[in-house]
């Protein structure tokens, strides 16, 4: 079990995303953390103080953990962009992985379950803002643009890793051009890809 999370919208296109080492796992498993790498992930650069009024937290608090996630190279700051008085600060380029079955020891995995969760309740948090929020907030265009989808199917575990495969060459192939790009009118969009077997079905048996 793995997920991947990438870099901002407005770099150009990752690199192959990394596995995230234990240590470094461990320093994101933390609610705050998890919550200011998405936040830096889908809306760009911010200062401690855009992020603390974003997130409703102080600061300190931000600048704390901006600096413990910097330690780990999961952010970095904006020198050209800071002053004296106020830093900037960004998501690294390249994105991720997180997976429980990588990690070596239990605390490794601990972690990982932990950073997964908080991924998840994010997702889940921005999907629920949209369907509560976006037919008053949102223009129609926004909303017959966007789509929520779910396929359920029987598959062998190397059809879903075909279909998991196919979506990483989608992924490749159209939005990766896409990223870099900041015309007039964009905005913040997130696609949310899951790819999961049920653990109370029952397999197929001859």
């Amino acid at each position: 079990m793995g997920t991947m999370t990438d870099a901002e919208p407005a770099q150009p296109a990752p690199r192959r995303p990394r596995p995230l080492e234990p240590e470094a796992l461990k320093a994101l498993a933390h609610p705050l953390r998890v919550r200011i790498l998405d936040t830096l992930s889908l809306s760009g650069a911010s200062t401690a103080s855009g992020l603390a009024t974003r997130l409703g937290e102080s600061s300190g608090a931000t600048s704390y953990h901006l600096r413990q996630l910097a330690r780990y190279h999961l952010v970095e700051e904006m020198p050209e962009r800071g002053s004296a008085r106020e830093r900037w600060w960004r998501r690294v380029p390249e994105g991720f992985t997180v997976s429980v079955d990588d990690q070596p020891d239990s605390a490794s995995r601990a972690a990982a379950r932990i950073v997964l969760g908080e991924w998840h309740a994010n997702r889940e948090a921005l999907l629920d803002d949209f369907i509560a929020r976006g037919d008053v907030e949102l223009p129609r265009e926004w909303r017959d643009a966007a789509m929520i989808s779910t396929f359920n199917l029987r598959l062998t575990a190397e059809q879903l890793a075909q279909v998991v495969d196919a979506l990483g060459e989608f992924a490749a192939r159209v939005l990766d051009p896409l990223r870099g790009q900041d015309l007039p009118g964009a905005r913040p969009v997130q696609l949310q890809f899951n790819a999961f077997p049920v653990l109370d079905g029952e397999e197929t048996r001859r």
